[in-house]
């Protein structure tokens, strides 16, 4: 007998990448369930489910960043407190790097040698098996990105100010932009903005602290104190998207609509700004 849940939950993190970096990324989680019934007649609970996935998605994948361990291009050294992680990548015919030192819990180290939707969920799995009842047999779990049906782009960012995990530094999400010029939509700037931020990072400007290089390219050091503990990244800088105020989604879209009204002062500019799936900020020019 098997038991389904589809759409269980989404989860919003980012990844490194040796061929593309600091990846920011959104998938719907859904699960199957193979068993015999219980005396209920369940093969398991929707509740226990429910609770058990959701709760061990959202502390293991959501808002991490995920380690490819296996790669080539990942050189990782960790203590019982915190993780120092180095990227070499290449991209555009030049060679980057990428350095990101977090308290331990903002990372996730899985054992493959890049992050994709299989990767994670076989990785996944595993650790599942041994927190469901034992009449599971075996557990199916699928990661899909949602079906956007115009423009959308990766991203990463920090939220020092954070209470929750979001004030980790380099956790990201797959999401779209709506662009309204005198209430009409407009898909050319939609697509701009989304080739624009194409794998980025949206850094703030205060949490910038110093330009170095590294392999002769200019990196973006960026760094905090929050909560959770000391946050780092150093990032190519030409994969860096500066803006002065926090990068909460509200910010980004209010951004967005100010840099149209420049480009367009006789024009209304209206923005839908997505985080993830199904939620965001709308920002009016005034």
């Amino acid at each position: 007998m098997h038991l389904f849940v589809d759409n269980l939950t989404n989860v919003d993190f980012s990844y490194l990448d040796p061929k593309r970096g600091l990846v920011g990324e959104t998938w719907l989680a859904s699960i199957v369930l193979e068993g015999v019934l219980d005396e209920q007649g369940m093969v398991c609970d929707f509740g226990v489910v429910k609770k058990t996935l959701r709760n061990w998605l959202d502390q293991h994948i959501d808002h991490c960043l995920l380690i490819p361990s296996e790669s080539h291009s990942v050189i990782c050294e960790h203590n019982s407190s915190e993780i120092s992680v180095n990227l070499n990548y290449y991209k555009n015919g030049n060679d980057y790097s990428i350095v990101c030192k977090s308290p331990i819990q903002a990372f996730t180290l899985i054992d493959t040698q890049s992050i994709n939707p299989t990767s994670v969920a076989n990785w996944c799995i595993k650790q599942l098996q041994k927190l469901l009842p034992s009449t599971i047999d075996k557990i199916q779990l699928n990661f899909t990105p949602e079906n956007i049906e115009h423009h959308f782009y990766h991203y990463s960012h920090g939220l020092k100010k954070h209470d929750g995990n979001c004030q980790r530094i380099a956790h990201g999400h797959r999401s779209t932009v709506e662009i309204y010029r005198n209430e009409e939509r407009d898909l050319a700037l939609e697509e701009q903005w989304c080739e624009k931020w194409k794998d980025i990072y949206i850094g703030t400007l205060e949490d910038l602290k110093e330009e170095l290089k590294l392999k002769g390219v200019t990196n973006n050091l960026f760094n905090y104190q929050s909560q959770q503990g000391f946050f780092e990244l150093s990032i190519p800088a030409e994969h860096c998207y500066l803006i002065s105020t926090e990068s909460t989604v509200e910010f980004i879209a209010q951004h967005i609509v100010n840099t149209l009204k420049q480009q367009f002062p006789k024009d209304s500019i209206k923005v839908r700004a997505f985080e993830g799936i199904g939620k965001g900020a709308i920002a009016y020019s005034t």
